[in-house]
C-alpha cells in the first residue's frame, strides 16, 4: 500500500475531537464579524501567539486553511491504524517559558525523552563473521567514550572537551532567543532618548560576549566556518565527525563544507526539554498532540479557532492601516491587529496589498532563498528494523538504539558532501543522507501491536529536478525505492516489512503545509505582526 501526498485520509486529530475543538463548539461555534486580533494560520507559532493574546484579554480568532490545526506539527492517520507525525517529528526548540506560561502539561502534553539519542550503524565487510561496528551516543559520557574509542582513542579523550566547549556557546547564545533584538535603527537614526532606550537591547549581547570571553574567536568560527573545519580541529575519526555533521546540514541545502554550516549545528544543540539541555524527544500521540495542547490553552481562555477557513487578503484602509481580513468565501472579518503565521512570501507577496509595501522590501522578500533538500517519507511497518550492527531481541521488543535518531549513509563527511553535490546538479542523491526515527519504539499508541511507524527525513532532493523531469508519482516512488534500498543494506528485511508509505517531496511539503520551497526551517519562524 502506498500513499502519496495526493492520497490522504483526514487527520487523526480531527477524528478524535481534541479538547480545543470541544471547547470551541460548546462555547462559540459562530464566526463573529469583528475581533481584537486575527491570526492567519494555526501552525504551532500562530497558536502560541493566539494563546498569549487571549490571555492578555484580546478577543482572538485563528483561521486555518487545512482541516487540521498545527501547520507542520500534525498527527495524521495516513495508513489505517498508523498515526504519523507527518512533517515535523521531534520536539526540542519549544521555549521553556512557553511550556510553563501556557500550562501545556495541564492541557495534555506528554513527552518521551530519548536516551541514547543517536545511532550510526557502519556499513563494512563482516570479515570473519564479525558484527559491523556502530556508534551509539547518549547522556552517559563514559559510555560515549567507549563507543567513540572503537574508532579513535584520541577522539574518545577529546569528546568531553568538545561537549564542554559547545555547552559554553549554548549558555551564551541561548538566552538571546528570548531577548528583543538590538534596535539598530534607533542607534543609527533615533533621537538621543531613543538611543538611550535602545542601549538596553545590547545588554544580553554584551553578556553573551562576556561568557565567551577570550575564546570568542574560536566561537565565531563555529558560527561562520564550514562544520568540517570545526570538527577537524577536534576529531580524526570520520564516523564521529559525520554523525555530528548531520546536525549541521539537516534540513538545509548545504554541505558540511559550506561556510556557516556550523551555525545550523548550534541551532540543533541549543534546544532543551524538561530542563535537559540539548534533549530532543517524541510527543505522545505525535506532534499533533503538541498543537492540540497549545490550542487547548488558547481556547480555555476564550480564543476561537476555525479550520477549513482560508484567508485570501489582508484588508488595508485608505490611510494604510490594517482593518481585517477576507476569507475565501468572501466573508470579511474586521480587526485592527492581524498576525500572519503564513510564510513571509505568502504574507507579503500574496495577502497584503502590494501598493502599501516598499518596493525594496518586496524585492528582498521575493529573493529569500528557501530551497529545501528534504523529502520526508512516513512508513508503516509490521516489525522493527533489524540492523546488522545491533540485531533485534528474540521477542522483537525495542532496544535502546531503536529510540534514537538513526543516521544512515553517514559514515563519512565526504559522503554527505557527495549527496549534496548530486542535488546541486538537479538529481536526488545517489546515497541520500537518512535520519530514521521510530517514535512508536517509545509511544505504543501510534501503531497496532507489534507494528511501528518510521519517519525518514532524507536529503538531498532538489525542488526542481534536472533534465526536464518533474516530481510525479514515478519519480517519487523511484526515490523512495532508492532510500528503502539503502536501509535494506543496513537492516535486511526492511523492504519486506513495509505496510504503507507516504512520500513528501519539496513541492509536496510546499503545497500541503505552505512551506515555500518545502523548506523545513520555516517551521521555526514566528508570526508576522500587521497592525494599524
Amino acid at each position: 500500500m502506498a500513499a502519496s501526498g495526493r492520497d490522504l485520509s483526514r487527520a487523526v486529530g480531527a477524528s478524535l475531537c481534541p479538547v480545543w475543538r470541544q471547547a470551541q463548539s460548546e462555547a462559540r461555534g459562530r464566526l463573529k464579524p469583528e475581533y481584537d486580533a486575527v491570526v492567519i494560520g494555526a501552525g504551532h507559532n500562530g497558536l502560541v501567539a493566539a494563546a498569549y493574546l487571549q490571555r492578555l484579554g484580546m478577543n482572538t480568532v485563528v483561521f486555518e486553511r487545512r482541516h487540521v490545526i498545527g501547520g507542520a506539527a500534525v498527527t495524521e492517520e495516513i495508513v489505517p491504524g498508523f498515526k504519523f507525525s507527518r512533517a515535523s517529528y521531534l520536539l526540542s526548540l519549544l521555549r521553556p517559558q512557553i511550556y510553563t506560561d501556557l500550562e501545556l502539561k495541564k492541557h495534555g502534553l506528554r513527552l518521551y525523552l530519548r536516551n541514547p539519542h543517536s545511532f550510526t550503524p557502519i556499513l563494512e565487510e563482516r570479515a570473519g563473521g564479525k558484527v559491523p561496528r556502530s556508534l551509539l551516543l547518549g547522556t552517559d559520557m563514559v559510555e560515549n567514550q567507549k563507543q567513540i574509542a572503537q574508532f579513535s582513542q584520541k577522539d574518545a579523550q577529546a569528546f568531553p572537551r568538545y561537549e564542554k566547549f559547545m555547552s559554553r556557546l549554548v549558555l551564551a547564545i541561548e538566552p538571546l532567543l528570548d531577548a528583543a533584538p538590538v534596535d539598530v535603527v534607533a542607534f543609527r537614526r533615533g533621537s538621543l532618548l531613543q538611543r538611550l532606550k535602545a542601549l538596553s537591547t545590547l545588554r544580553p549581547l554584551l553578556k553573551a560576549g562576556y561568557i565567551l570571553g577570550a575564546q570568542l574567536p574560536q566561537y565565531y568560527q563555529v558560527l561562520t566556518a564550514p562544520i568540517t573545519k570545526v570538527l577537524d580541529q577536534w576529531f580524526e575519526s570520520e564516523p564521529l565527525k559525520a554523525t555530528l555533521a548531520t546536525d549541521a546540514v539537516i534540513g538545509a541545502m548545504t554541505s558540511p563544507y559550506t561556510p556557516g554550516s556550523g551555525y545550523v549545528l548550534l541551532h540543533h544543540v541549543m534546544g532543551s526539554l524538561e530542563g535537559m539541555q540539548g534533549a530532543w524527544g517524541y510527543v505522545q500521540g505525535g506532534m499533533g498532540a503538541l498543537s492540540d495542547a497549545i490550542a487547548s490553552s488558547a481556547t480555555a481562555h476564550g480564543a476561537s479557532i476555525f479550520t477549513d477557513k482560508t484567508v485570501v487578503k489582508v484588508q488595508v484602509n485608505s490611510e494604510g492601516c490594517v482593518q481585517g481580513v477576507v476569507l475565501q468565501d468572501g466573508t470579511e472579518v474586521r480587526s485592527k491587529v492581524v498576525l500572519s503565521n503564513a510564510a513571509p512570501q505568502a504574507t507579503f507577496l500574496e495577502l497584503v496589498p502590494q501598493e502599501w509595501l516598499p518596493e525594496e522590501f518586496v524585492e528582498r522578500i521575493s529573493q529569500v532563498d528557501t530551497q529545501s533538500p528534504v523529502t520526508k517519507i512516513n512508513v508503516a511497518v509490521d516489525r522493527l528494523p533489524n540492523f546488522l550492527a545491533v540485531p533485534n531481541a528474540p521477542g522483537g521488543q525495542p532496544l535502546p538504539h531503536h529510540q534514537c535518531s538513526i543516521h544512515l549513509n553517514c559514515e563519512d563527511t565526504l559522503l554527505l558532501h557527495q549527496a549534496f553535490e548530486d542535488a546541486m546538479h538537479g538529481q536526488p542523491s545517489q546515497w541520500p543522507m537518512i535520519e530514521l526515527c521510530i517514535p512508536s519504539s517509545l509511544d505504543p499508541t501510534l501503531a497496532p501491536p507489534g507494528c511501528h511507524v518510521v519517519s525518514l527525513f532524507t536529503q538531498y532532493t532538489p525542488y526542481m529536478l534536472g533534465g526536464g523531469k518533474v516530481w510525479d508519482e514515478q519519480e517519487r516512488n523511484a526515490y523512495a525505492d532508492k532510500v528503502f534500498g539503502c536501509i535494506e543494506a543496513y537492516a535486511p528485511g526492511f523492504k519486506g516489512s513495509v505496510v504503507g508509505r507516504d512520500i513528501l517531496t519539496p513541492p509536496d511539503l510546499e503545497r500541503i503545509f505552505g512551506l515555500p520551497g518545502g523548506f523545513p526551517h520555516t517551521l521555526k519562524m514566528f508570526p508576522t505582526l500587521l497592525s494599524s
